[in-house]
């Protein structure tokens, strides 16, 4: 794996933490960035050869995730123990589009993880790429005020199914860049301000499409309907 940027990880506070990123598969991005994370802190630089480092893992350590994603089989209910904030879409569930309101349990328990430690979530909602960043991430950044650290990472895709339990194809380099925190005024930008940052943070924003080729969006667009189908 290529990783960029994980001496920042050294310099962030013990608590109040929020790592935003781009998301690829169910699970693999998550346990990607618990080894790299794990492995900055022990020391090492940009690197998780060596995994000694699991020996003292971090344990404030959380991923917000779907409630229903977690009960979804055996391994990603042992993976819900390691640390999911679970919570329960308000636009999706069960493959269905439903719109239904926020669980203020949801918004306590994140807000409970945030004081306690890091927090890794995927504000998009989804694996697809492009899609919007979902509101309530720039609402729970207003309300408690953390460190915000963009990530992107790029190679899940490709090299993973859709939950990430399983290799797709081999010889794929993944790539994981750990940006430096946003600058945020939490009192004065808009919730709609923060999402445009977010957006341009971790590289969703509809104006990358611009300096795509044509040629991978729609080999990406194929993959993501491939994946739709078959798992």
């Amino acid at each position: 794996m290529q990783i960029d940027g994980s001496e920042i990880l050294r310099e962030l506070p013990e608590t109040n933490v929020l790592f935003v990123s781009n998301h690829q598969t169910y699970f693999a991005d998550v346990v990607a960035m618990f080894h790299v994370f794990n492995a900055s802190l022990s020391g090492r630089e940009d690197n998780i050869k060596n995994i000694g480092y699991l020996w003292k893992p971090k344990l404030n350590l959380y991923f917000v995730a779907a409630k229903e994603t977690m009960q979804s089989g055996l391994l990603p209910k042992i993976l819900a123990y390691a640390g999911s904030v679970s919570i329960e879409r308000t636009w999706r569930a069960e493959g269905k589009e439903v719109n239904r309101q926020v669980k203020m349990s949801d918004v306590s328990s994140i807000t409970k993880a945030l004081n306690d430690g890091w927090v890794i979530t995927f504000p998009q909602g989804t694996t697809k790429p492009w899609k919007p960043i979902r509101r309530g991430t720039a609402h729970l950044i207003k309300k408690n005020k953390p460190i915000v650290v963009p990530i992107v990472i790029d190679g899940f895709r490709r090299s993973f199914d859709k939950k990430g339990l399983r290799t797709k194809k081999k010889g794929i380099l993944q790539s994981m860049e750990i940006k430096a925190p946003l600058k945020i005024d939490y009192e004065n930008d808009t919730v709609d301000a923060i999402v445009e940052q977010l957006e341009y943070a971790i590289e969703q924003h509809p104006s990358f499409l611009k300096v795509i080729p044509s040629e991978e969006i729609k080999t990406q667009e194929e993959l993501n309907k491939d994946r739709e189908w078959r798992y």
